[in-house]
């Protein structure tokens, strides 16, 4: 049974959905997305453990004041409240996925596990693009520079769904009005302030003890295939597995691949403790 939670932080109030008991498991989402992109995820993790997903500031149904913030000080409030204490399994999508390792750099005893699915990584050298991959860029920010959001909407799903060197289009239906509904409540919302996470992660990788996997669409931009794969040689105890066919977002382009994964792996940190 699904459960609807608001919990406070700063000045923040973040909305929560949580579904199952158990090992806590808590879903970070992308930048573009809200809580809404792990719906192929919940109900099969939540089978054995606890599901819980929140949307950050400035997503989803989150409501908030513009103020200094901190992304990682939001996911240790929500761990505080919904994981009875004990540790939990992380799993994180691009910007979730570098709050997660923000987060286990600071607090490597509240991480049971990670896993990451095309991290963004703090402290990361700044991405160089191919040329036919550099003109969706360009025109993506002068969409940006001129507002016209239904356009930066429509790029980032090409980018992000479909993979920045795939045909425009290739994911459509519900998986891509799905994900144009979420990204539009991100464009439109206020500014939520200034982050104050101020993590140099890919300096520290190799600080990350916890079992980790790291996941990664095989048509996704080449400069994430490689920082994924920099970031599995650098933790302690990380695996890689490349995702075929999938680009930035495969919990929305292929869910059950992603969900066998999350529960496989979750199966195998929680027996060999």
């Amino acid at each position: 049974m699904s459960a609807n939670h608001r919990i406070v932080s700063g000045r923040a109030t973040l909305a929560i959905e949580v579904i199952g008991i158990g090992e806590p498991v808590v879903f970070l989402h992308a930048n573009v997305c809200d809580s809404r992109m792990w719906r192929g995820q919940m109900d099969g993790v939540a089978t054995d453990h606890k599901a819980i997903a929140y949307d950050r500031r400035g997503f989803g149904e989150t409501r908030y004041e513009e103020e200094h913030f901190s992304a990682v000080a939001d996911l240790k409030a929500v761990i505080d409240a919904m994981a009875d204490g004990g540790p939990a399994v992380l799993v994180g999508c691009s910007l979730g996925g570098q709050i997660a390792l923000d987060f286990a750099l600071q607090y490597p005893s509240r991480v049971r596990a990670l896993i990451v699915i095309a991290p963004n990584i703090s402290g990361a050298p700044e991405a160089v693009y191919p040329p036919e991959i550099n003109d969706l860029m360009d025109q993506l920010k002068k969409a940006e520079v001129v507002g016209d959001l239904d356009l930066v909407s429509a790029m980032k799903a090409r980018l992000l769904l479909d993979g920045p060197l795939e045909p425009e289009g290739r994911v459509t239906g519900a998986v891509r009005q799905l994900f144009l509904d979420m990204h539009a409540i991100a464009l439109r919302s206020p500014t939520v302030g200034v982050n104050l996470d101020s993590g140099a992660a890919f300096d520290r990788l190799g600080e990350i003890s916890a079992p980790s996997l790291v996941i990664c669409g095989d048509r996704d931009f080449p400069h994430i295939q490689e920082r994924c794969r920099h970031a599995v040689d650098a933790m302690l105890n990380a695996s890689y597995h490349a995702l075929s066919g999938a680009a930035h977002l495969p919990s929305l382009a292929q869910p059950a691949e992603v969900t066998k994964l999350i529960v496989e792996f979750i199966n195998r940190c929680s027996g060999a403790r």
